[in-house]
């Protein structure tokens, strides 16, 4: 209905000059349609054509240029992401490694201190040893050797301070055994 009516329409003001077109208005006069259609369409058809020859294939080839250029460093972006990602596998493995390495270097380096501390402890402990027989050795000849400097001493004092008191000199052998036998008996308490 809306269609008929607006058909009506448009024909009623082409026949009665709705339009004004005699007012100044000549776009509005039927007369001029015709003209008019051919140089709309005649226009539209050389921008239509201009523009889907010429632009038109400008612009959709610079869009699917930037397009592959987007896909292509897209893809090259994920190429080096995964190469990034191997890499770092990679280097983490090789400090894991390294670390091991490090633990065992380490681990065998104690191991051959102690070894070697060890073994040096292990001679001066006999090399302690060995001194202290030595000065065992050398305490009981200096003892021995104290001993009878101890009997000759006190030989030669009791035989002075007995010469001093009583003017005569006496026996040596008899001083010095009276002397080795108080001094044996005195001694082996001491020592």
């Amino acid at each position: 209905m809306v269609r008929t009516l607006s058909l009506f329409l448009a024909f009623n003001a082409i026949n009665t000059n709705v339009f004004a077109a005699e007012a100044g208005m000549p776009q509005l006069d039927p007369t001029y349609w015709v003209s008019q259609a051919f140089w709309l369409i005649l226009i539209f058809s050389i921008l239509y054509i201009s523009i889907s020859r010429f632009y038109l294939p400008k612009i959709k080839n610079n869009l699917d240029d930037r397009e592959n250029k987007i896909k292509e460093d897209l893809e090259n972006a994920n190429k080096f992401k995964q190469q990034s990602e191997t890499k770092i596998k990679e280097y983490e493995l090789i400090i894991e490694n390294a670390k091991k390495e490090i633990n065992k270097i380490h681990f065998d380096s104690k191991n051959l201190l102690d070894k070697d501390i060890q073994s040096k402890k292990d001679a001066m402990e006999k090399e302690i040893e060995k001194e202290v027989a030595k000065a065992q050795i050398d305490i009981v000849e200096l003892k021995k050797n104290s001993i009878m400097s101890i009997q000759n001493i006190s030989k030669n004092i009791a035989s002075n301070i007995i010469e001093n008191i009583s003017g005569d000199k006496l026996n040596e052998n008899s001083i010095k055994a009276a002397v080795k036998e108080i001094s044996e008996k005195n001694i082996s308490k001491h020592l």
